[in-house]
């Protein structure tokens, strides 16, 4: 890492660990609009329930090869030796309900295409299309869950998707850029990239 990219004011969680550091630069709060990255996202954020997200980036290349790429068409034909062997990988969080939610949630994900023409446009609804920005000072300043996450938590559960709690869904915004939560001193702040 450059010494000018270390002087780069960033936010609290982004800091000592390169993965986080480079995680935090180039990808949490940019917008994303492709399916399979909105899938994996709600996939890895359900498997960081209770864990560091620096334990789930670590396992992030393994839970692709592991999630056919997050194909969700692929992991909706998941069946149960499949599901098994998953538990087996090394690689992966090894949690029964976390396995089984990630094959939940494809072929909850099909059917909201299905609907909405695609998994994105139905996700982009709960913030009408654009980026919630709003001023982020310190840590204290954003908060676990909102009413947009608490909205988008119900519909996705009334739609038969599972770890999908409020504090899920904000975390899976907030990666997702569909909220702007970089701290006012961050160099990221207002500017995601796309």
């Amino acid at each position: 890492m450059s010494s000018g990219a270390r002087q780069l004011s960033r936010c609290w969680w982004a800091t000592g660990d390169p993965l986080m550091i480079a995680y935090h630069d180039t990808e949490w709060g940019t917008p994303t609009h492709h399916d399979r990255a909105l899938f994996e996202l709600l996939v890895l954020e359900g498997a960081q329930a209770g864990l560091s997200w620096l334990t789930i980036l670590r396992k992030r290349a393994a839970y692709r090869a592991a999630f056919a790429r997050f194909n969700p068409e692929a992991v909706a034909r998941f069946d149960a030796a499949q599901r098994r062997a998953l538990l087996r990988n090394p690689g992966l969080v090894r949690n029964k309900m976390k396995i089984d939610s990630a094959v939940t949630n494809a072929r909850a994900l099909l059917a909201v295409r299905d609907e909405f023409g695609s998994f994105d446009a139905y996700l982009w609804r709960f913030v009408h299309g654009a980026p919630l920005r709003r001023v982020r000072r310190t840590p204290r300043d954003v908060p676990a869950e909102t009413p947009e996450s608490q909205a988008m938590s119900k519909d996705l559960r009334r739609r038969g998707f599972t770890f999908v709690g409020p504090t899920i869904c904000y975390a899976f915004m907030q990666a997702a850029g569909l909220v702007d939560d970089h701290l006012v001193s961050c160099f990221r702040a207002g500017r995601p990239r796309a």
